[in-house]
């Protein structure tokens, strides 16, 4: 229960709808004790009538009364509930708002380290149950049962104003059921978070799946994926089992020990009426009284449920919000896990770091760098890049090419060393002050569903739409764009994948040429595309690489030859550094490359892949049929 009054305590901003509830409900309530009263009345004048102490006529237009009370009882009561339902609802969607957001909001706050250990349909599945629960629980709480809190409290006075043990066993129904529901409790919540798991899992492998379908079917795995994923839901339904014969049996205790005493307040009412303490009236009132406490005590079982659920739910939901934040998160997101409401935020792009005069505008000092303890991936790495040079990364598979481009981006911290970036200390840098400075094109582009022009304005929203043109013209895309139906405003699916491989890069260069960071970095930009297609990326990279210092990490060689430094990294330290044709004849890495490159033989061809490199040329590893193969028709690009 702690972290449900954790949530409504840290949702604050809402003490208006909490405040709003608790009006209706007591108003409910309070409308609720008036018809036993009516019918306390009307019993007594009837039968007064019907013995003969005064005569029909004379009470008639007494009932009459009554009647219409009960009836303007009975539609202020609905109406007054449905406000309550209404306030209820839109807490709760308030509430799912707030929470859904703060989630996302640390989500996008925490380092990269966090994700490389969860499956992102996990992460969502977590969301989806952890705030589905709270917020049903909560709606379910406000719009029914508090207002028959409300109401067993008021019965409580009532009745202990007529006949005080009667309202001892009625308070003695709550203790007993919260006591006979805590021996419940542990041990469902347990069997709850092992169902939970399950799904998690499941679900995230759906994710995967959907995600990446077209290997799925490639492999014929449809069956294989099927069966697993039913596996799992199999095993819930193997928990659900015990769970559900654990509750319902102490439910069933429960039930009995409720039943028990209320045959004792039955008895008691009934022997006290006989005896003529109560008045037949006095009996009518106090049996509505009893069964409007009853409500809410019959109503615990499903509260309780629904509680332990967002009890269970909830724990997922604070372990995400509990986890560090990436050191130089920003601020607007930090700040949002902690608001008590949705804060406004300020969207516009931050504005790159302008490089100072004199000094490289990357520089790596010392570097070293280890993603798992005592598992280097760098040592005591140093390499500079000055004002509109290419730098290449060369280097085996694994020796720590991708990890500088991921120091480059501020995605990990730095072991030792120090990392300069447009003169700055990379430490001393927000996380978007220092990925503001740097444009990325990947190889693969990472497209999001919605319009090219969206895609193109990701890193500029509030670009203009000449600019767009104009970016999308110099990255050698505005022929192939403007050949869709729809032009600029193509929706593109998912990752793109309405385009093919050659247009989403080409679309990935003109989102960072708009960007229009001082850095560039290109990370294996055009490995998976053919000769064709990498032909017309490598037009819009030359480009975009104009007046930028710009990292590589090629695939080719071809595409590292007009370099001004190549930098050769070995086991995650830096074997040479010179020019393509200081190191050509170095006999060093890349020396033993060209060597590999212009070799046929299997065996250097094999050392090759090695290196991750593939031979100019070879075309086999991207769309080989670029433009015929996209989903959507492009022509005359």
């Amino acid at each position: 229960m702690k972290s449900l009054v954790r949530i409504l305590r840290s949702a604050s901003a809402l003490w208006p709808f909490y405040l709003g509830v608790i009006l209706a409900a007591t108003a409910v309530a309070a409308l609720a004790l008036v018809s036993p009263f009516i019918l306390r009345e009307a019993t007594d004048a009837i039968v007064a009538a019907v013995s003969g102490d005064v005569t029909a006529e004379s009470v008639t237009m007494t009932i009459v009364w009554l009647a219409a009370g009960l009836f303007i009882a009975d539609l202020a009561n609905n109406a007054m509930g449905n406000v309550g339902g209404y306030i209820g609802d839109v807490m709760a969607a308030r509430m799912r708002q707030i929470l859904s957001t703060r989630y996302y909001a640390k989500l996008l706050a925490l380092p990269q380290r966090y994700f490389d250990h969860q499956v992102t349909g996990t992460v969502i599945a977590r969301l989806d149950r952890s705030i589905t629960s709270i917020t049903q629980f909560l709606q379910s709480f406000s719009n029914n049962f508090f207002p028959m809190l409300i109401t067993a409290v008021a019965v409580l006075a009532i009745t202990a104003w007529y006949y005080w043990p009667l309202t001892v066993l009625l308070a003695a129904l709550f203790p007993i059921y919260m006591w006979l529901t805590a021996l419940t409790s542990k041990r469902w919540q347990r069997l709850e978070g092992d169902k939970n798991r399950q799904v998690d899992q499941a679900n995230g492998r759906f994710a995967e799946v959907i995600g990446q379908v077209k290997v799925v079917k490639s492999f014929a795995a449809e069956v294989r994926e099927l069966a697993a994923f039913g596996r799992r839901y199999g095993r819930t339904v193997d928990i659900t089992r015990p769970q559900s014969n654990w509750w319902h049996s102490m439910d069933t205790l429960r039930g009995a020990a409720l039943s028990l005493i209320f045959f004792a307040i039955y008895l008691v009412l009934f022997l006290r009426t006989l005896n003529g303490y109560f008045t037949l009236g006095d009996m009518v009132m106090l049996l509505q009284l009893v069964n409007l406490a009853k409500q809410p005590v019959f109503s615990m079982s499903f509260i309780v449920d629904a509680a332990q659920r967002a009890m269970a739910g909830s724990k997922d939901y604070f372990l995400v919000m509990e986890e560090e934040f990436e050191p130089t998160a920003n601020r607007q997101l930090t700040a949002a896990t902690a608001a008590t409401g949705v804060p406004e935020l300020d969207t516009r792009a931050v504005e790159p770091l302008t490089p100072v005069d004199g000094r490289p505008v990357i520089a790596f000092e010392n570097v070293s760098f280890a993603y798992e303890q005592g598992e280097p991936v760098l040592r005591d790495v140093s390499v500079t890049a000055r004002r509109s040079q290419r730098v290449a990364l060369v280097g085996e598979s694994g020796g720590g090419k991708s990890t500088l481009v991921n120091l480059l981006l501020g995605l990990y911290p730095i072991s030792d060393g120090r990392l300069l970036v447009c003169g700055h200390d990379a430490a001393e840098l927000t996380a978007e002050q220092l990925r503001a400075s740097v444009g990325v094109v990947f190889q693969e582009p990472a497209l999001f569903s919605g319009t090219v022009r969206e895609n193109i304005a990701y890193g500029r929203p509030g670009a203009t739409d000449e600019e767009i043109v104009d970016v999308a013209k110099r990255a050698n895309a505005h022929d192939f764009i403007t050949a869709f139906p729809d032009g600029y405003d193509t929706v593109i699916g998912e990752r793109g994948l309405r385009l093919s491989g050659g247009q989403k890069q080409r679309v990935a260069v003109a989102r960072a040429m708009l960007k229009d960071a001082p850095v560039l970095v290109l990370d294996e930009a055009t490995s998976a595309l053919d000769t064709k297609s990498e032909r017309a990326v490598q037009a819009g990279l030359d480009e975009l690489m104009k007046d930028r210092t710009t990292l590589i990490i090629a695939h080719r060689l071809s595409t590292i030859a007009d370099v001004d430094v190549i930098v050769t990294l070995r086991g995650g330290e830096v074997d040479e550094i010179g020019s393509p044709d200081e190191l050509a004849a170095s006999g060093g890495i890349y020396s033993e490359l060209l060597k590999l490159t212009a070799s046929s033989s299997a065996a250097d061809r094999a050392r090759l892949k090695k290196f991750g490199f593939v031979a100019d040329g070879s075309g086999d590893t991207g769309d080989t049929a670029d433009e015929s193969n996209s989903g959507v028709s492009a022509r005359g690009d």
